[in-house]
């Protein structure tokens, strides 16, 4: 795909109205409290991962308007450790679209709570899929690439989805 096709829609069904990625988004702060830190005053793994599914919960259910369950964490990545009584903001967004799933891009920064330069700390790819009122995979909206960041996650997340096939 060349950048000259934008905007473009990619994957989801013909019967619903494609959505834009920046259609939902999502952004989650959080203060690292002390009953969230292991004994070296860093947050638990465990809290960040947490935080991480319900945001991505949250940005595929918008996309898809229904809900959605948890089928995967691909590629977590802890890149620096948060203190205790620091700023944690998670960013979430749809990076890919197929039939019934999704994968949602979660960029974790944290900061001092008092301002400071914010540090990017994680870094997560969780799937997705809809369901219905039965629990079975539903299908979702297309999704509408509308610049080349997110052409260029779209593209990670088919080389991403491609590894996880050949598993």
């Amino acid at each position: 795909m060349d950048k000259t096709s934008l905007p473009m829609t990619v994957g989801g069904t013909r019967e619903q109205k494609p959505r834009t990625v920046a259609a939902s988004q999502q952004t989650m702060t959080y203060l690292a409290a002390p009953n969230d830190v292991n004994l070296r005053g860093n947050l638990f793994g465990g809290v960040i991962l947490a935080l991480v599914d319900k945001l991505a919960y949250v940005c595929a259910t918008r996309h898809a308007d229904c809900p959605t369950v948890t089928a995967s964490f691909d590629q977590v990545d802890f890149r620096a450790p948060i203190e205790i009584g620091e700023v944690v903001t998670l960013h979430a967004s749809v990076n890919y679209v197929g039939r019934t799933s999704m994968e949602v891009g979660i960029r974790v920064v944290a900061e001092p709570v008092t301002g400071g330069e914010a540090r990017h700390t994680n870094s997560c790819y969780v799937t997705m899929v809809a369901v219905d009122e039965e629990g079975r995979p539903k299908p979702v909206p297309g999704l509408v690439l509308e610049d080349e960041v997110q052409l260029r996650r779209y593209q990670g997340a088919v080389k991403r989805r491609a590894v996880r096939k050949g598993r």
